[in-house]
Formats: C-alpha cells, structure tokens, sequence
C-alpha cells in the first residue's frame, strides 16, 4: 500500500488538476511554473555541481558526489513529454542519484519540441555519449538513463547507436519510461483518477505529436516499443502499476526479453508518474533510487565475472543503500 506521505502527494495533484483544466495552460507557462517549483528542490548534500557548455553549444552538468568511482559514469536524459523540463528540474533527483550510485552524473539540456523537434533530442543525447567516449570514457563505464520522456529518450539513444554500429553503454534504466508516443485511450480510462485527470489537464497527449511533428509516431525511434529490440545491453525498468505508462512499459519488457534482452521491470504499486522527483518527501522513491543504485553494482560485478553480459536477478541487493 503506498505511504501515507504519497497520498498526501495524490490529494494535491488532484487538487492542482482541477484549476489547469479550465485555464488550460500553454506549454510556455507550464515550463515557468516548473522553473519556480525548482526553487525548492535542493542539491543532496556531498554532491558538487559543475556546470559548462558540451561542445561549446548544449547546456551541461556534472553532479560529482564525492568518492565518486573514478571510471564510471551515468548519462542522464531528464523528463518532460519532449517539451518541458530542465537541468534546473531535475537536479535534485539527479544529484540523489549520484550520490546513491556513487556515479559522476553527466545531464544535458537537449533541445525541446515544438521549437525543435524529433530529431533533436536524440541528436542532443546521442552528441553527450559520444562527448564522454571522446573525454576517454570507455563504453563499458557508460551507463544511459531517464525518466518519463528521457527515459524513452534513453531508450531510443541505446537504438540509434545499436544501428549505426557504435559501441553500447554498459546498460539502460527506464524510470517510468514513455516507450510509445501513441498514448492509449484504453489505458487513460483504466489508471487511477488523479493521474488521469492531471495528465488530460496538461494537454499530455498534444505533447508527442509536437516533438513527433512531421514523422509517424509509430517511428521507432520516437516509440521504442515498435522497435526491432534486438541487442540491446541490459535494461532496467521502473513503473507503477497506476501509471498510464504501464501496459505499454510490460509490452516493451516482453518484446525485449523475447529479442534476448536482459530486462528487469520492477514495479511500484499505485504511484503516480514521477514519484521518482519527489524522493526527498516520498519514501517509494527513495526505495526506487537505492534500487537503481543496487542494479548497477550488479551489473558491473557481471562484467567483473565475465566479459559476456549475464542476465540480472531482480531484487537482489549487492550494496548498501546509501542514506538520504
């Protein structure tokens, strides 16, 4: 049963819904309400900041908590639906992140919709990877990440170098990643209330056509559900139950596992989409993060065993979960 504190978090989303259904915000505001609302998210502590432009061009951040593994590093690809969120949003998910993975922490402001879209996003994540293997990182040290939109994002970045024969990170993680732009009509009446109400109060469905613009939908690298998944690294997938999201989520783990893909879905009981971003006030989220920290270890303590990649047991616990 989730936390009292995240049902705390259901009663004021549903409350912020009903307001953002009549005035029906542009997407310029709802970025400057997201803007103000990261004035009160704070860096974890021991996690420094180094802010600088990628190729002289992209927005970047380096969250570098201290004894960081020396090699290693994350990739991180923030959410959005493609046309909100920031560097500034999610920082402090990603710095709790970093400080729990024991990772230096590398995330981009890629270029949003419907100033720029479909191709620019995954050109922006695919122009950071080959930046670090550039900086000398090598592929196996990589690991590729997001949430929602970014971990779709993620996901399509992984398929793009898969085809264009470039080396492979050492694995994906998906928190509650959006692996098909056609959003499911089926799905929106079957989720719990308050996110169905605050995703239709949002405009959410007008988001993936917008990145989309003239390319299908169904394109795999917009939706990577429609995707030949074949030789993909390992993959781990975080989801609620309650979340729209969900359906398509076990759809693409299952088309993954039947191309031979080690996938590790673990799913959260009645959450809503993004509980990850309140990890400060949400115990689940907190779990779920020390849970990414823990699939990593495992992954390279396979490496370590063997050159081959090995199938990842779900739940197994190889390392001490970091405080918060």
């Amino acid at each position: 049963m989730p936390s009292f504190q995240h049902l705390l978090l259901k009663q004021l989303l549903v409350a912020a819904a009903v307001p953002l259904a009549r005035r029906k915000p542009s997407v310029g505001a709802i970025r400057l309400a997201m803007e103000a609302g990261a004035l009160f998210q704070f860096m974890p502590w021991k996690v420094n900041l180094e802010s600088f432009k990628l190729d002289n061009r992209l927005e970047a951040e380096w969250l570098r908590p201290r004894a960081a593994h020396a090699t290693r590093v994350l990739l991180y690809l923030h959410g959005g639906g493609y046309v909100l969120g920031s560097l500034n949003t999610h920082r402090s998910l990603v710095g709790s992140l970093a400080q729990r993975t024991g990772l230096n922490v590398l995330t981009i402001n890629y270029r949003k919709a419907p100033d720029h879209p479909f191709p620019a996003a995954l050109d922006d994540a695919r122009r950071a990877y080959r930046w670090l293997l550039r900086q000398g990182h090598q592929p196996h040290d990589i690991v590729v990440g997001g949430d929602s939109a970014g971990g779709g994002l993620a996901l399509a970045l992984l398929l793009a170098l898969r085809d264009a024969g470039e080396p492979l990170p050492a694995a994906g993680i998906g928190l509650s990643p959006w692996t098909d732009l056609n959003l499911p009509t089926a799905a929106l009446r079957r989720v719990a209330r308050e996110e169905a109400l605050l995703l239709e109060a949002l405009q959410m469905r007008t988001w993936g056509p917008l990145y989309a613009h003239k390319t299908a939908l169904s394109h795999p690298l917009l939706s990577p559900a429609q995707a030949d998944l074949h030789g993909l690294p390992p993959l781990l997938i975080q989801i609620s139950t309650a979340e729209v999201l969900y359906d398509d989520v076990l759809k693409f783990a299952d088309k993954a596992r039947a191309a031979k893909v080690s996938v590790v879905v673990q799913p959260f009981e009645g959450l809503v989409h993004w509980w990850h971003l309140f990890w400060r006030v949400v115990p689940e989220a907190r779990q779920a993060l020390d849970q990414v920290a823990e699939f990593l270890v495992d992954i390279w303590a396979a490496q370590v065993a063997s050159p081959v990649r090995l199938p990842v047991v779900a739940g197994r616990t190889a390392a001490r979960r970091r405080a918060a």
